[in-house]
């Protein structure tokens, strides 16, 4: 049986939970053969996924991958010019493949809680 969450516990582990917001994780892209830094997205970030992804899921999976790998910086203006790309974010489709690409946004999402663990009885 769980407890129930109290004030005193939210108190107690507010750093804690601070640190949750602002979590990365390494994933290793196998085509690559190399790893990846990427970190969890606010909800604001998520809803402008979302409302750009309303015709087509695939540009909220780009955006979040834009906005939310650190490592490499994707926003880097010399990685534009190298891969000649005409928007910041065709840069997401020039290095990862369209797997890879929903792949690590559902990584994102699971990262930022949007995805799965929590369980809700009744």
């Amino acid at each position: 049986m769980s407890k129930k969450l109290t004030v005193q516990e939210l108190i107690a582990q507010r750093e804690k939970l601070a640190k949750k917001k602002s979590k990365t994780e390494t994933l290793f892209i196998s085509s690559m053969d190399s790893d990846i830094v990427i970190k969890a997205p606010t909800s604001s970030l998520l809803l402008e996924a979302q409302s750009m992804g309303q015709d087509d899921a695939t540009k909220a999976d780009v955006y979040l991958v834009y906005q939310c790998v650190t490592e490499p910086d994707l926003k880097d203006k010399k990685l534009h010019e190298a891969f000649e790309c005409v928007e910041p974010m065709d840069i997401v489709s020039e290095i990862f493949l369209p797997g890879e690409v929903a792949s690590i946004a559902d990584k994102i999402m699971g990262l930022g809680g949007f995805s799965g663990g929590v369980s809700i009885k009744n």
